[in-house]
């Protein structure tokens, strides 16, 4: 099993045009695809999934639509959190503060605090995220913290990263047939697989993560070395 599995969710807008639907009615479907397939991926073995929700690259949407986004994580981590509590779940909201309202930093303080001693499933969700800005972020914090970025290890920045503690990615998915990698993760799916595949977000079904489990299994990863490929 892949020890890190991270997926753009793309589509939301298409599928609820295909309907003759607003875009706001594809995000709330795309919420139910979101808890299938964490609790899908949990009971296939997955322990780190992290889900690509609002990139920094968002806030150039209409405004109806980013607070429907804002509202959507509202609810989904309100109704949810005594849920993935109770799984054993430990949340983090990776991606910057900045322009976050009181009332939704205040609830991404209290889902990261009452989960931060689960053990058994890691989910993250990249909201107000750009790996750019992660790396640009995660630098500064490294500087404050009296560290020489000139004289620094790969394995000693990882831990100024938000998702630090946690497997580099193994496998990136990416679902409505885009194949870009749209600024998600930059640092920790260095030597990731990637898998595109056409289906809408809110149509992805915990089979079509199986079947890109089965697809991953047989890459042949090499990491660099063209003689000693990696055996999974």
């Amino acid at each position: 099993m892949p020890a890190h599995i991270a997926i753009i969710m793309d589509g939301n807008g298409r599928w609820a045009r295909a309907r003759h639907r607003p875009r706001v009615f594809g995000h709330t479907q795309g919420v139910k695809t979101v808890r299938r397939v964490v609790e899908g991926a949990s009971e296939i073995g997955v322990k780190c999934l992290t889900l690509y929700s609002f990139s920094t690259e968002n806030w150039t949407r209409p405004k109806a639509e980013i607070a429907a986004l804002f509202n959507l994580l509202r609810e989904y981590v309100e109704s949810d959190l005594e849920t993935l509590h109770g799984r054993n779940v430990r949340v983090r909201i990776l991606g910057s503060r900045k322009g976050l309202k009181p009332d939704l930093l205040a609830l991404i303080q209290r889902v990261e605090e009452t989960t931060k001693n689960n053990t058994a499933f890691n989910l993250n969700i990249a909201f107000n995220y750009g790996g750019r800005d992660e790396i640009l972020r995660a630098s500064a914090r490294a500087v404050a913290a009296g560290r020489d970025l000139s004289d620094m290890a790969e394995a000693d920045f990882a831990p100024f990263l938000d998702t630090a503690g946690l497997p580099d990615v193994d496998l990136v998915i990416r679902t409505s047939g885009e194949k870009r990698i749209s600024n998600f993760l930059l640092w920790q799916a260095a030597y990731a697989e990637f898998i595109f595949t056409d289906v809408l977000w809110p149509d992805f079904e915990v089979s079509d993560l199986q079947s890109a489990i089965s697809e991953f299994h047989n890459r042949d990863r090499r990491f660099g070395n063209l003689n000693t490929p990696e055996v999974a």
